[in-house]
């Protein structure tokens, strides 16, 4: 496992020697340019093996504060993905009917005048639903 410099930026972490190429990529983010990122974390796993494990950059625009292994950011929507495969693999095994309503899987769902709101509307943008309310959001800092 490797770690180290690649151009001017500190890529900190770890990597096997086979992925020293995504470390290369990786750092090339950071290269001066039109799309160049302040700072970000990459890992991967192969079977379960922790194949690359690398940050670099800075956690603010004014570059004051490195980005740390245990940088807390955002994902917003690097899930989508993952969910829309699951989605189709549920389809294609007839456990998932996207034109039935939401509630005939989560009776709950029904309150508020959305008993026949079906499941393709909520991964099409069509439900209306735009964000979450109330003490969802709420976080307790420990």
């Amino acid at each position: 496992m490797g770690a180290g410099l690649t151009g001017d930026i500190p890529v900190h972490g770890t990597y096997d020697p086979k992925f020293a190429r995504v470390t290369e990529a990786f750092a090339s983010n950071f290269e001066e340019g039109e799309n160049q990122d302040i700072g970000a974390s990459f890992a991967a796993t192969i079977d379960g093996e922790m194949v690359v494990d690398i940050c670099a950059g800075h956690v603010d625009v004014a570059k004051t504060r490195p980005w740390e292994h245990d940088t807390i950011v955002n994902v917003w929507s690097t899930a989508k993905s993952l969910v829309i495969m699951g989605i189709h693999m549920l389809v294609g095994r007839c456990l998932l009917d996207l034109e039935a309503p939401v509630s005939g899987y989560w009776p709950e769902f029904a309150q508020g005048g959305k008993e026949n709101m079906p499941v393709m509307w909520l991964l099409t943008h069509q439900s209306a639903l735009s964000r979450l309310m109330g003490d969802m959001l709420s976080v307790k800092a420990s």
